[in-house]
């Protein structure tokens, strides 16, 4: 979830604090907000996105002044059902000849209101009706850029950001905004028509009890500020303590059979404790502050109440006003501290929102991918011949990582990229396939420049197969089928069959149309691996990138996948990142990489009899060492 929760958000009105005044619960508003760096620019943009929709958006508000209308009037004309009511049963106690009450009038009257509130429900349907529509709209066209941008955004930005932020910011800041244009700004334009109708209606009744009603608001809110402000710590002491226990108990149990193995559960036993002691701490101080405000802001409008009912007894009795007016009077007043309420609330949900926005704005301004070449070319039939011709690159411009780097490699040569862990072995693939951009030099596949290609087609030329499996929520026949388009049954399953793997999918219950689970957890690690590997032999590249493919599976399988690799590498150009020297004695070309430079070049024996780099790494490991791992 992203930092601003939505908790925040609680709805509407709660249950009335007492029966001089609407109470209004504060939970939600006294959760720590998170705040936009630049509100005015971003609430700026973010309108923006609705003007396509005004005339829509002036009809919610057109329907949402009628519906509040509606609803505010009905309480002036139930007080006068209520004093006609009062008159006839006064003339009836005094025993005036022919005295009763009115039963039509007052007949009409609550016909008259039932009318009333049925238009007023209509048109609160029509209001939330158009802006749902409208916040849909906007909602889908924010994300479709969204989409759009982080397809056209380079790996960089990927590299240096978790998924959990960037899902963050394109799925829960979405929504978060979508929650509050279809929700909240509804809310905030009926609450703000509610609070001047009450006091349109006020007014019209008896300025004197108006000012009454207003006087005894700002000690409710000053009282509520005060709590509010107290309650902060807590609830921010109360968030760190619940994220820290969140942490603390995925970690033991993802790490469950490491606690076991160490003899770890009593100390995290008593890790568990101590946060859970500090959250219980933190958490009923919060709750008992904010609990605080419900039976304060009670008080205050039972006292604007009884202040209310004495001066309008007065006003009774001297014939100002009408009893009817009183009970109009008292039900806008229970009314008119709910909308003011609702409204601060709201104003807390909007400052998430906006930050929300901010977020979501951030990705949209990224820098993008250079664009892609005008007149871009075409390698129509691929050798798979690569040159790097002086290549410089650094992840960050003034620390570079590669510099001058010069590499031929021939169409269906074996090349074995070595060397410790940084040495910028990865780098040069990412480099190979446009994922990252170069400072300085040209890469040339079959003699055009890599810029002058399409990403698109640029990578259609490459099959990967890495040490980290990707297989996604779907059957093993699509996962496979994954590697080309439009695959029939006979090809995948002749790909299986090349990678070994047809005979554990065959054995599996649904065979190939067993699904897998979204971590792929259903099937061991070099079962995945032998399905990565048929998806790269089905796609049945030019150009063919391993990343240490052999390094999930047992040596009896390491055997016969070495044997597959061997099929599929031949006739191709194969650059083989290795961490174990004793998979890649076969390469037509090693490249000994260490410090982003390629220090050595040659075939195994080569290599061996200059006993330079490479001749220390490959003894060593041999030799009991690790210095390749990682």
């Amino acid at each position: 979830m992203s930092k601003e929760t939505h908790s925040q958000r609680s709805g509407g009105p709660q249950r009335p604090g007492g029966p001089g005044g609407g109470g209004f619960g504060f939970r939600g508003g006294m959760m720590p907000v998170q705040k936009a760096k630049d509100f005015k620019g971003t609430l700026k943009r973010l309108v923006s996105y609705l003007k396509p929709h005004k005339f829509q958006l002036l009809a919610v508000l057109i329907t949402a002044i009628i519906s509040t209308i509606f609803s505010i009037v009905s309480p002036k004309i139930m007080g006068k059902a209520t004093t006609r009511l009062f008159e006839g049963l006064m003339m009836k106690l005094r025993g005036v000849p022919g005295a009763k009450i009115d039963f039509d009038y007052i007949g009409n009257i609550i016909l008259l209101l039932i009318g009333l509130y049925i238009l007023s429900a209509i048109f609160a349907y029509i209001q939330q009706y158009i802006m749902a529509g409208v916040a849909q709209k906007t909602v889908y066209h924010l994300r479709k850029e969204v989409e759009e941008k982080l397809n056209r955004l380079p790996l960089k930005y990927f590299d240096a950001r978790t998924h959990g932020e960037i899902l963050s910011r394109a799925v829960n800041d979405v929504d978060n905004i979508s929650t509050t244009l279809q929700q909240s700004l509804t809310q905030l334009i009926t609450s703000v028509v509610t609070i001047i109708g009450i006091i349109v209606m006020m007014l019209t009744i008896s300025p004197l009890m108006t000012l009454i009603v207003v006087v005894t608001l700002p000690l409710s809110f000053a009282a509520t500020a005060g709590i509010a402000k107290k309650s902060q710590k807590f609830f921010k002491g109360q968030q760190k303590a619940l994220g820290e226990l969140n942490g603390h108990v995925e970690e033991m149990y993802t790490g469950h059979k490491v606690v076991k193995v160490f003899g770890r559960e009593k100390k995290s036993i008593e890790k568990f404790d101590e946060i859970n002691e500090t959250l219980y701490q933190t958490g009923w101080k919060a709750q008992f502050v904010s609990g605080m405000i419900m039976p304060l802001m009670s008080f205050v409008s039972n006292i604007g109440y009884v202040l209310v009912s004495v001066a309008g007894g007065i006003l009774v009795t001297k014939r100002a006003i009408e009893i009817g007016d009183i009970q109009a009077f008292i039900q806008y007043a229970r009314q008119f501290s709910q909308p003011i309420t609702q409204t601060a609330m709201i104003a807390n949900v909007i400052q998430s929102t906006i930050a929300s926005a901010e977020r979501v704005f951030e990705i949209l301004d990224e820098i993008e991918e250079v664009p892609e070449a005008e007149n871009a070319k075409m390698i129509l039939s691929p050798k798979g011949e690569v040159i790097f011709d002086h290549v410089s690159f650094g992840y960050n411009e003034n620390e570079p990582l590669i510099e001058d780097m010069n590499i031929e490699v021939k169409p269906g040569q074996r090349v074995a990229i070595v060397g410790p862990t940084g040495a910028g072995k990865t780098t040069l693939i990412n480099l190979l396939m446009r994922f990252y951009e170069i400072q300085n030099g040209r890469i040339l596949i079959d003699s055009v420049d890599i810029r002058d290609l399409k990403r698109e087609h640029l990578r259609s030329m490459f099959g990967m197969v890495l040490q980290d499996t990707w297989l996604f929520n779907s059957t093993i026949r699509d996962n496979i089928g994954y590697g080309k388009e439009g695959a029939g049954e006979d090809e995948i399953i002749a790909a299986s069959e090349a990678a070994f793997a047809d005979h554990f999918i065959r054995t599996l219950p649904e065979g190939y149309d067993t699904i897998l689970n979204e971590e792929a957890s259903n099937i061991s690690q070099g079962q995945k691996q032998l399905l990565t590997i048929a998806r790269a032999i089905l796609a049945d590249p030019a150009i063919l990138i391993l990343d240490e493919a052999t390094s999930s599976v047992d040596t009896r399988t390491e055997v016969q996948i070495q044997k597959a690799m061997d099929r599929l590498m031949k006739g191709r150009t194969s650059f083989i990142i290795a961490h174990r020297l004793s998979t890649i004695r076969d390469a037509d070309l090693i490249l000994v990489m260490n410090h982003g430079t390629v220090i050595e070049k040659g075939n195994h024996t080569e290599l061996l009899e200059k006993g330079g780099f490479y001749a220390e790494l490959y003894n060593s490991q041999f030799a009991g060492g690790n210095a390749m791992a990682g």
